[in-house]
């Protein structure tokens, strides 16, 4: 019997997938990478105890496995190895709501967006909201503790995740943490998991921690014919108050949008902040009357502010819609790179200067708030020569944030895009840290590799 045969036989009918055609699907995330295998199999699991299966049999044959939620990631983290097996989770969609403790178990395979949709009928809110929120998984949003345009004032996953079972490489299920908002109990292993790209372990239920909703924001939206002064506005603001979201947009995804969307955007602006307050009563108001003044001593061109939700919500839209905008002008590398505010003036000008050196588009669009900004580098993989600039020019803007007191990856995570840089940023020791924690709770090397570390 071949162990894919033996696996077959031991959990339901059709949970796992050798159809060519199916598999193949399955080989890349949102990113793309070019150097993706074909797994053996795609894997399905609906339960806990299903997925204790499958790692009990992959640890038994030696069997890479390749966690997947939804397939949205930026980085290539779950990225099909040859001769492995992808382990889906997303017919794992079951969620109870407690209304009391603000809690809800999540298993990983529900939407962004479900789970928002669920909690809301309880009177709840769940803030994180990456620009996919409708596409991506919660299983996906906690393996690389993604963020979104809210985290500026709400945080990032991390932040609600309270408890989490997980299936370790030899099969063995663990509780950690729980629905209770104060608990120190052992070491923060909750934490290590979160984040931690299905390299240690699988994520088969969450206690994601909830808030009452969030009130209507009021929304400024300002122009600028100078991205220093956009930036500049940016530090002016965040010394003085929290704002709900400080988002930037550069000229090409300005005009990209505008190409698709047809708002009315100023064409001609270097630079758009989209900023919200949603403080309760005058507040809010207070906050967006301070931005609006801030962004017109910067030298904004043009200031828009409303209350109307409605109006409010078109210029978030336009905001989460940059990155398939820019993507209609051709293939993307997708950066993810993080810097102090006092540096995104600086790291966003130096992305201008790579770009006008190697003739390539880039776009450059930011949770300016948190100092997270997307170059995104629009290429023809079809050539070679621009392929090559393209690559270097990915490298060299992690460079450039690292030397600028930066991070390569704010939300969207190393994967395997981003391995090769990962050594250099976190240090020789952190690195040895970080290869010491995987080979302790995976000895095999079975879970992701060729991911992170």
């Amino acid at each position: 019997m071949s162990p894919i045969t033996e696996l077959v036989s031991e959990l339901p009918d059709g949970t796992v997938v050798t159809d060519p055609d199916i598999v193949a699907a399955y080989r890349q995330d949102r990113a793309a990478d070019p150097d993706a295998g074909t797994a053996t199999a795609v894997i399905r699991p609906r339960t806990t105890e299903e997925v204790q299966t499958v790692l009990r049999w992959a640890t038994r044959h030696r069997v890479a496995v390749v966690p997947r939620g939804a397939g949205t990631g930026l980085s290539g983290g779950s990225t099909a190895v040859t001769g492995g097996v992808v382990l889906s989770t997303e017919k794992m969609r079951d969620i109870t709501v407690d209304p009391v403790t603000r809690t809800a178990v999540v298993q990983p395979g529900l939407l962004n967006a479900e789970v928002k949709k669920a909690v809301a009928e309880y009177g709840l809110w769940y803030p994180p909201d990456p620009s996919s929120y409708e596409i991506c998984s919660i299983g996906g949003n906690i393996a690389t503790n993604a963020g979104g345009l809210c985290c500026v004032k709400y945080g990032v996953t991390t932040d609600y995740v309270l408890g989490l079972q997980v299936v370790l490489a030899d099969g063995t299920a663990v509780r950690l943490g729980g629905p209770r908002l104060k608990d120190v109990a052992g070491l923060s292993l909750t934490k290590l998991f979160v984040g931690s790209e299905g390299t240690l372990g699988v994520i088969t239920e969450v206690t994601l921690r909830l808030l009452p909703p969030q009130p209507h924001a009021c929304t400024v939206v300002a122009s600028f014919s100078s991205v220093r002064a956009a930036c500049d506005a940016v530090g002016a603001v965040s010394t003085k108050i929290r704002p709900a979201m400080l988002e930037f947009m550069d000229a090409v995804s300005i005009n990209a949008v505008e190409d698709k969307l047809k708002m009315g955007l100023d064409r001609s602006a270097a630079a758009m902040l989209v900023a919200a307050s949603d403080e309760r009563g005058p507040t809010g108001a207070e906050d967006a009357e301070f931005m609006a003044a801030v962004f017109t001593e910067h030298g904004a061109s043009e200031v828009f502010s409303t209350a109307d939700p409605d109006e409010g919500e078109a210029f978030v839209a336009a905001r989460r819609f940059c990155i398939p905008a820019v993507e209609a002008k051709g293939s993307l590398l997708l950066e993810d790179v993080g810097v102090p505010l006092s540096a995104l003036a600086d790291l966003v000008a130096g992305i201008e200067k790579m770009a006008a050196d190697t003739g390539l588009l880039i776009s450059v669009i930011a949770h300016a708030g948190d100092g997270n900004t997307h170059p995104l580098i629009v290429y023809n993989p079809d050539d070679v020569a621009e392929t090559e600039r393209a690559n270097k020019a990915f490298g060299d803007i992690m460079d450039l944030a690292i030397s600028l007191g930066g991070t390569i990856t704010g939300e969207h995570g190393v994967g395997r895009l981003k391995k090769p840089w990962l050594a250099g940023y976190l240090g020789p020791e952190a690195m040895e840290l970080n290869r010491r924690i995987k080979t302790a709770l995976d000895p095999d090397g079975i879970l992701n590799p060729g991911a992170v570390v």
